[in-house]
């Protein structure tokens, strides 16, 4: 089987599950793009956790990690299997790196994406939490020993926002503050040049810290990284915007060099 390629996606704010517009569009596109997959293993920003863990349920329950929205966001219904082979499979990877707990759910992170990109909600899903105690590197290493699952026809998501400033969000802005941009293209640059190393560096970037006030939303990028390291890929870079002046919705799709 070809390798199934690895998706990282800037998903933005809950908002996007009910919106039509040219970034939910590009979701879509993705959707009929890549080959289907027999499940999904899905990397949240929003399950952001004290360890590494992996749910096992064949009925996962959908939750409505966000507040304050209108009514019709919480009406959403993503009612997407769990996947029990896949989870053994994510511990046979990781090994005592790994445990069960399904104490979450499909958060929005994954479902705002999901029901874009698979409408039907006919793929499996797994979440696997984002540990907070972790190293750049040893999230990308734990990327490192996810590899196999591409080759057994699963998609890897990483869900989260390069830049993600709640705190700096200006309504009125359609784009970006100059230094949401220049964090931006940094981070996609380093991409291009495969430098994943002065990735791991981001905090000593000049504007590091505006981009990346806390690091959950960017680390999923990591375990994306780590789960191409070994090949030759090619890369296709999707919504390339930043909108509210403080939040990228830069999505990365990396493909196996033919």
């Amino acid at each position: 089987m070809e390798k199934m390629p690895v998706l990282f996606i800037g998903h933005g704010s809950p908002m996007n599950a009910i919106e039509d517009s040219t970034i939910t569009r590009q979701w879509k596109m993705l959707g009929k793009y890549i080959p289907r997959p027999k499940a999904i293993l899905s990397i949240s920003a929003h399950w952001y956790a004290d360890g590494t863990y992996v749910q096992n349920l064949e009925q996962p329950r959908q939750i409505y990690d966000m507040y304050g929205f209108p009514v019709q966001l919480y009406e959403i219904k993503y009612p997407v299997a769990g996947n029990v082979l896949l989870s053994k499979r994510v511990q046979e990877l990781l090994g005592t790196e790994v445990s069960v707990n399904n104490s979450w759910g499909i958060d929005h992170g994954t479902w705002s994406v999901l029901v874009h990109l698979y409408p039907e909600h006919d793929i499996p899903v797994v979440q696997l939490s984002v540990e907070s105690s972790l190293t750049p590197q040893e999230q990308f290493a734990i990327g490192q020993e996810l590899q196999l699952l591409r080759s057994e026809g699963i998609l890897i998501l990483g869900s989260g926002n390069i830049v993600h400033n709640l705190g700096m969000v200006d309504w009125d802005n359609s784009g970006g503050f100059p230094w949401a941009d220049y964090f931006d293209k940094w981070v996609q640059e380093s991409i291009v040049e495969k430098d994943v190393k002065q990735l791991f560096q981001y905090k000593k970037q000049q504007y590091g810290g505006y981009a990346v006030p806390t690091p959950d939303h960017l680390v999923p990028l990591f375990y994306c990284l780590g789960a191409v390291e070994a090949t030759q890929y090619d890369l296709r870079i999707i919504n390339d915007v930043r909108v509210l002046g403080s939040m990228s919705m830069t999505s990365y799709l990396f493909t196996d060099k033919k």
